[in-house]
């Protein structure tokens, strides 16, 4: 699955394996993680990896996107012979940071529990 498509229960599950801590989606759990809605979750991954969290003001980044999250690494990527930069938008600010923070430990594309996919 696309990092850019990830939400709600996949998302915190994909930052879950990136922090490789144990997760459960249930509230009543020990191992409850929600780090895409919950700020004191999400808010130390952000002071810890997140470069910057743009605000999208009068469609600057197209009507869509609300918030942009980029990660600068200083990771020599052979495949462009550059540093790594990757940029990822959300409908919410912990959205759009979890993105950036999972394609930048997992890359663009990877692979969800079946019971995670929402049709």
């Amino acid at each position: 699955m696309k990092i850019s498509e990830l939400t709600g229960e996949a998302l915190d599950w994909a930052v879950s394996e990136c922090e490789s801590r144990l997760y459960s989606p249930n509230p009543s759990s020990r191992y409850y993680f929600s780090p895409s809605t919950n700020w004191a979750q999400g808010g130390p991954i952000i002071e810890r990896v997140i470069n910057k969290l743009w605000r999208n003001l009068n469609g600057t980044y197209g009507a869509q996107i609300k918030y942009r999250a980029p990660y600068y690494s200083p990771t020599y990527d052979a495949d462009i012979g550059t540093d790594a930069f990757i940029n990822k938008h959300g409908d919410t600010p912990l959205v759009a940071a979890m993105r950036c923070y999972v394609a930048s430990k997992l890359g663009d594309e990877i692979e969800i529990p079946d019971e995670l996919i929402t049709p």
